[in-house]
């Protein structure tokens, strides 16, 4: 009797680590769809701004040597401080359509990198930047190590770089910049791996609650579409082709 008790209870076992598995990989993919979605959307709203400004110039002048072009660099910064605070207080859709808003004006905002890289060298970097989002996201999912630690070294790391940039700012050193665009291409690779790993403990929080891993979702293709999103930007500075 005891062993069929044991095998009993090692099938249910199996059987909930299956169902959890898949539950998990389920929760994964609809982080990717949505940080996809987002990445798209940004790529569409960047192109097709300078697209539009490149064919008329007083648009162009308007855009990228007017006083607009604050409004297009600060709208994303303000709206996503007031989205991650929100965040939690919305319905899932609203969240969602929250996440495509912000992507948007972001995209926005980078339209400015047709401006001065070529579109060859963008598509390059963009790939290499996928490709580098991809390889670390894979490693945080599938590795057994603990990144907490890593993480908080990481986030100390993404506060400096803040700093230097706010006083590069200033003193406009091609040197500084070089090495803020080295560092922060370490630190976003890292943070990939490092937010990858934190969403499969975030899973096994929500996990049994749909409207919980909705809001989760959502709130991991954030966090790792910053990610993606600055770590392109990096490498963008470091192997941009600037236009002639």
């Amino acid at each position: 009797m005891a062993d069929l008790d044991r095998r009993l209870a090692t099938a249910q076992s199996r059987t909930d680590d299956i169902s959890y598995d898949a539950g998990l990989r389920s929760f994964m993919l609809g982080v990717y769809n949505y940080m996809a979605v987002g990445v798209g959307l940004t790529g569409a709203a960047a192109y097709g701004l300078y697209a539009y400004a490149a064919s008329n110039p007083d648009v162009f002048a308007t855009v990228f040597q007017g006083p607009l072009r604050f409004v297009l660099i600060f709208a994303p910064l303000l709206y996503g401080f007031y989205l991650i605070a929100r965040m939690h207080t919305m319905s899932v859709t609203g969240a969602r359509n929250g996440f495509f808003l912000y992507a948007t004006l972001v995209g926005l905002s980078l339209s400015f990198l047709f401006a001065i890289y070529t579109g060859q060298s963008i598509a390059r970097v963009f790939f290499i930047s996928a490709a580098m989002f991809a390889g670390m996201s894979a490693w945080g999912y599938t590795t057994k190590r603990d990144l907490t630690g890593m993480g908080s070294f990481l986030m100390m790391g993404l506060i400096g770089i803040i700093i230097a940039s706010l006083v590069n700012f200033f003193l406009v050193s091609s040197a500084v910049q070089f090495a803020i665009s080295v560092i922060g291409v370490v630190i976003f690779a890292g943070l990939t791996a490092y937010d990858t790993q934190k969403l499969k403990d975030v899973y096994e929080t929500v996990s049994g609650d749909a409207i919980a891993i909705g809001h989760a979702s959502v709130r991991g293709a954030l966090s790792l579409y910053l990610d993606f999103i600055n770590l392109f930007i990096m490498l963008m500075r470091l192997f941009g082709d600037r236009r002639s």
